[in-house]
């Protein structure tokens, strides 16, 4: 997103103050009282104020070995194989494959150090408002209320990944305070009540102010989730309450609507689309640290930095499972608009040629295929294209990353429909989202309640060349298949596919590529990082760790 520049100065101004006034409550009383008595924040510094807020969302989700790589390289569509050139690294990205990962992986010591700092930033905030360090006149409520979702956002991470985890509302704790361990129940109904209760005090307004930010309707977004994955959650689904708060959003009158092009949701400039509902803003002149958002570099061969005239070299490490691929229809536009594939050129046209490996010296040619999890070469694997790669990008890219679109709202209506004995409501939407992909052929866009109560298209089962393991599996026997599938070819590559595979049980009974099926349910959450359990002996770790 660009234009970004006083937004971000401004933020950074607060973040300051914020610390200086966190900091001053503990050593310098003085300091609290001249910021008090000399600071009245305007309704646009207000803005700024909660931003700080949602800075740490990015890190969570993007930076290195962060959240997106646990949805994403865990799961069916998206590897990392060891390439002659590297991407082993300490085996982290086969484990994550493996399904074997540990206690002292760094993703999982990232996700839970730099999720608790974005709830730690949210206590700080509203600790300092509701204690007058921060003197609020107007608005207060609203603001609070909009930073406790935000807060809830951040647990529903937690929830999800680690399940059972502390539950800390204060920032003016204790010297050594440590805090009780809370049950995933607890968790899910604590970020529940947090949504219910703050929604009515948010803006029901959809504009620049609330861009990027949790309104009414991002709320309910968030609500719709926790509802969608409460059987996984609690062991209690609640498909009606689901599609409840889905419905919110669809009534709200506030203008989402599914953009005619699914790419126009991940182009460079897409803060326009109104298919986005919360969006983490993001320009490569202002994100400035390396990893900011760097999918591209991890995909891209280093002869594409020609194909895209980019400031830095590629990596070439990331591309699609070959067995996912193979589930598309192949004039659905979002096989041929999202993936790299086929002969690669310069800018100018130029065919570009393998500079590293066995294929050294032949034509770069993206092909579907890949010897497994241990072997791929420049040529394997189709690459990662759903956010448009600008020319002339640095090392990040300025695309806007969607966390909730309105595609996803519609998605998760039909899912719970279709789990609630009403699948021909459930393809009507589902032939709604597919429509716009199949603008040739509208025929194929139509889906049936009868194909959606059907098993999966993916053909599961090992599928490793180098250690020559085959294996069969299919996905007839997986429930509601279809739409499981459906979920793939729609939100590929943003950081979704583990939840899913967990909410339809094929995330541990399933075989991919080199991964074999662990049937272990204890694999649905992650441990909790032995660097915290030896820190606070109020911490369990979860079953099988």
């Amino acid at each position: 997103m660009k234009n970004l520049k006083n937004k971000y100065l401004v933020i950074s101004i607060f973040v300051s103050i914020l610390t200086i006034a966190s900091c001053t409550k503990l050593k310098d009383d003085p300091y609290t009282t001249i910021i008090s008595t000399k600071f009245n924040p305007t309704s646009d510094d207000l803005s700024a104020l909660v931003g700080a807020g949602y800075s740490q969302w990015r890190f969570i989700l993007l930076d290195w070995n962060g959240l997106w790589r646990a949805q994403e390289i865990t799961g069916d569509q998206l590897v990392i194989p060891k390439r002659p050139w590297g991407w082993f690294d300490d085996g982290v990205y086969q484990r994550l494959h493996k399904h074997t990962w540990t206690t002292d992986d760094e993703i999982v010591r990232n996700t839970w150090s730099r999720t608790y700092a974005g709830i730690t930033n949210c206590n700080r905030i509203i600790y300092q408002i509701e204690s007058n360090l921060i003197p609020v006149t107007e608005g207060k409520e609203a603001t609070l209320a909009e930073l406790k979702v935000l807060r809830a956002s951040y647990y529903a991470v937690l929830c999800d990944f680690f399940g059972n985890v502390p539950i800390v509302t204060q920032f003016d704790l204790p010297q050594g305070f440590l805090p009780e361990q809370n049950s995933r129940l607890e968790v899910y109904n604590f970020i529940v009540k947090e949504i219910i209760d703050n929604i009515p005090l948010l803006s029901s307004e959809n504009n620049l102010a609330t861009y990027g930010k949790f309104n009414k309707w991002a709320a309910y977004t968030l609500l719709a989730k926790m509802y969608l994955n409460a059987g996984v959650y609690t062991g209690t689904p609640k498909w009606t309450e689901c599609i409840d708060a889905c419905n919110a959003v669809i009534n709200s009158g506030a203008g989402y609507i599914l953009e005619t092009n699914q790419k126009s949701v991940f182009i460079t400039e897409n803060q326009n689309s109104k298919e986005i509902i919360f969006a983490l803003p993001m320009d490569e002149d202002y994100t400035d640290n390396w990893n900011a958002f760097d999918l591209h570099m991890q995909t891209l061969q280093q002869e594409n930095q020609a194909t895209y005239n980019l400031l830095n070299t590629p990596w070439g490490g990331m591309c699609a499972i070959p067995q996912f691929i193979n589930t598309f229809d192949q004039t659905d536009a979002r096989y041929q608009n999202n993936w790299i594939k086929g002969q690669q050129y310069t800018s100018t046209g130029t065919k570009l040629y393998v500079a590293q490996g066995d294929f050294t010296g032949k034509p770069l040619i993206f092909v579907n295929e890949l010897p497994g999890l241990e072997k791929g070469e420049s040529v394997h694997g189709l690459r990662l294209n759903k956010f448009e790669i600008a020319m002339g990008a640095t090392n990040r890219l300025s695309n806007d990353y969607p966390i909730y679109r309105y595609a996803g709202v519609l998605m998760m209506k039909a899912e719970c429909l279709l789990r609630d004995g009403q699948p021909d409501a459930a393809a009507t939407i589902v032939t709604q989202v597919r429509q716009r992909d199949f603008n040739s052929n509208p025929a194929k866009a139509v889906v049936t309640g009868t194909q959606l109560q059907q098993g999966s298209s993916y053909l599961y089962g090992l599928q490793d060349q180098v250690n020559n393991q085959f294996t069969t599996e299919g996905g007839a026997d997986i429930q509601y298949g279809r739409f499981l599938d459906e979920l793939g070819w729609e939100f590929d590559q943003e950081g979704h596919r583990r939840t899913d595979m967990i909410r339809f049980g094929a995330f541990t009974k399933k075989s991919w590529l080199s991964h074999t099926a662990t049937n272990n349910v204890n694999k649905i959450l992650f441990p909790i990082p032995r660097t915290e359990i030896e820190k606070n002996n109020n911490l369990v770790q979860n079953p099988g760790y």
